[in-house]
């Protein structure tokens, strides 16, 4: 299995929105808000790489995602 975070920048008047949309993918752990330079962290669990390329490529086509970073486990 592969682990990995996923930080998004969102568009704040969509915040909750998003947050539901990510929860409801598969492979989501965990998702919350957070303070600082990114607005949301999502933790992901999956098979492999491609599999984290699709939960990424859903992610990023919510609306109201400005930007995101996925940190896999080494």
């Amino acid at each position: 299995m592969l682990n990995a975070c996923i930080l998004l920048k969102i568009v704040p008047i969509k915040a909750h929105a998003i947050l539901s949309a990510v929860r409801e993918i598969g492979g989501v752990r965990k998702a919350y808000f957070t303070y600082g330079r990114f607005d949301m962290a999502v933790f992901v669990e999956v098979e492999d790489y491609k599999k984290l390329r699709v939960v990424t490529t859903k992610i990023n086509d919510i609306e109201g995602i400005r930007s995101t970073e996925t940190l896999p486990e080494a």
